[in-house]
């Protein structure tokens, strides 16, 4: 994608969405541009955060979104999203069928018009980009 593409959309990179592993808290803090007002922006970041939170790897009794599976989340100014995100493991079992999971939650958003799901694995996912719930719940503090 070129600079000039970038412009047109309301970026939420990795940093924001993964934590640093020396700050492990989960959280979206979206990139205000393009033509969409910033209320707006707002409204669907927070529905999208909770409609992430309704998906769950099968195995770990923790959502995706606390878990920091979702590196990367672009909104463009037509309201279609882009989602990066990562398994816990590369062989994870549901690996061809969570992307679906992640983008059936993400079409339930109001106002969104179009979602792609793209699984990564750079980085590797590893503890530190939980948050502090998903801590918590695991007892892996």
């Amino acid at each position: 994608m070129t600079d000039d593409a970038k412009t047109d959309e309301t970026s939420i990179d990795e940093s924001q969405i993964a934590p640093a592993p020396a700050l492990p808290v989960a959280g979206v803090q979206p990139t205000i541009g393009g033509d969409l007002p910033e209320s707006e922006v707002e409204r669907i970041t927070s529905d999208l955060i909770g409609a992430l939170k309704t998906v769950y790897d099968p195995e770990i009794p923790v959502d995706i979104y606390e878990l920091g599976l979702i590196y990367k989340v672009d909104l463009d100014d037509d309201r279609n999203l882009v989602i990066d995100m990562t398994l816990t493991a590369p062989g994870c079992p549901v690996a061809g069928e969570m992307p679906g999971w992640v983008e059936n939650a993400a079409r339930s958003v109001e106002g969104i018009q179009d979602v792609t799901v793209n699984m990564v694995f750079d980085p590797p996912w590893d503890a530190t980009r939980m948050s502090e719930e998903a801590q918590v719940a695991l007892n892996w503090w």
